[in-house]
């Protein structure tokens, strides 16, 4: 049992403190603490202390998409990012629709240990939106699933979502919903507005997104049960959930970084690698998903990391694959997006990435306050630093980032996963 004292951190940006780590949990935190029987002492020079970051929307690929990611370089690349735990989503080769391959995912978590792994099971056999996918079967399992998702395809059909909100209120699950209304966005390449038009790609309407999340939260309120609504992306769909609050329905929200900081005009250069789903939205959008993330209205901040080898991203527009990385970099663009813009403070940071999202996925041990008596998942971060983003040093095994060579604030500079240092002064343990 080895103890680490980090020494003048600001805890969630406040004044400096001093906070020991003996084993697996925080054991004091406090000024002028004794280094007796302390076998590392990290200097943390008025660095951010945050708990552990947790990602409730990854995509690791494995099984089958191993060219693209693995369990071990997807959590390797979290454990850069500040990230204790991830949550898998289901769109793998074969899909997590069964307890055997969401437990086979979560027990190559547990093997690689550089972030613990959730599986996320699919709502839909095959993720095909026709039959329900073994819900119970996968919540009972070693993985003890709490979060069900076809996303990368929207659950289309009113009456098939409706039976599996119903489903996983037994055992107070929630179903994570992909907003995309399958028949308004057939050929669609990008939002629909007047980029689209002067460029002439098929247009992705705001309204595919904003049906299918007023469909759902009245579902929710019907049901009674949890609904989670995937990458939010529009100003009109903020608008839907501040009013599904208003009237008490249980529903929370994700917003992904790319889309608190990149705008519809990017695709002006035609570069597939800002081909996402959802798309790029307008300035309009982005403003008004910072607001929404500050008042509270979208409830966590989510990477949707999606990795891709570079042959399915150097190519033209309309071939490539819809998709960016993010766990390296989510937290410099939240803090560019949302910290200098003065909306956030950092325990407001804490709160989207880390508590809110463990709240939700009902994880165990994560999203917890740095204090005494909790386990030690923590992330230091060096707020002054400015660099340019270099996708060469990724750990993750794609470099699709929409980031290349543009300079954001901030790095993780330690990692640290009950009490073990999983990242430490750029280096992964």
């Amino acid at each position: 049992m080895s103890k680490t004292l980090i020494r003048g951190a600001r805890v969630l940006g406040g004044e400096p403190q001093d906070v020991l780590i003996d084993g697996a949990v925080v054991a004091a935190v406090g000024t002028g603490l004794d280094t007796e029987g302390v076998d590392t002492v990290v200097e943390a020079d008025g660095k951010v202390l945050l708990p552990g970051l947790v990602d409730l929307h990854t995509h690791l690929r494995e099984p089958g998409r191993e060219d693209s990611e693995t369990v071990l370089t997807g959590t390797r690349a979290a454990a850069k990012g500040g990230y204790t735990q991830v949550f898998a989503m289901a769109n793998t080769f074969p899909v997590a629709d069964t307890a055997g391959v969401v437990e086979q995912v979560y027990r190559l978590g547990q093997e690689h240990g550089y972030c613990d792994v959730q599986p996320i099971g699919a709502v839909t056999v095959g993720l095909e939106g026709e039959k329900l996918a073994e819900l119970g079967a996968m919540h009972e399992s070693a993985a003890g699933v709490t979060v069900f998702s076809d996303d990368g395809k929207c659950v289309h059909d009113a009456v098939i979502m409706r039976r599996a909100l119903e489903y996983v209120k037994a055992f107070g699950g929630v179903v994570a919903q992909h907003a995309q209304e399958p028949r308004l966005t057939e050929g669609a390449q990008m939002n629909e507005g007047v980029v689209s038009a002067e460029l002439g790609l098929g247009g992705w309407p705001a309204v595919a997104e904003e049906s299918i999340i007023a469909r759902d939260v009245l579902l929710a309120e019907h049901v009674g049960s949890r609904v989670h609504i995937c990458h939010l992306s529009t100003a009109g769909s903020v608008e839907i959930v501040r009013w599904a609050k208003s009237r008490g329905i249980d529903v929370t929200a994700e917003v992904t970084p790319h889309h608190l900081l990149l705008t519809d005009e990017m695709v002006r250069s035609y570069n597939p690698v800002y081909k996402v789903n959802p798309p790029l939205r307008t300035e309009r959008d982005v403003m008004a998903l910072r607001e929404a993330l500050a008042d509270g209205t979208i409830d966590i901040v989510a990477t949707d990391h999606a990795p891709h080898p570079h042959e399915d991203k150097d190519c033209e527009w309309a071939a490539a694959a819809m998709g960016m990385v993010g766990l390296e970099t989510a937290l410099s663009v939240v803090q560019e997006t949302m910290v200098e813009t003065g909306l956030l403070d950092w325990a407001g940071v804490a709160d989207r990435m880390s508590a809110a999202p463990a709240r939700i996925g009902r994880a165990k041990g994560h999203g917890r306050p740095v204090a005494v008596g909790e386990p030690a998942n923590l992330t230091l971060v060096d707020t002054a630093y400015r660099g340019g983003v270099d996708p060469a040093g990724f750990a993750s095994r794609s470099r699709n980032t929409p980031y290349e060579g543009r300079e954001l604030p901030g790095r993780v500079t330690h990692t640290w996963l009950r009490g073990k240092a999983t990242y430490s002064d750029g280096k992964l343990a």
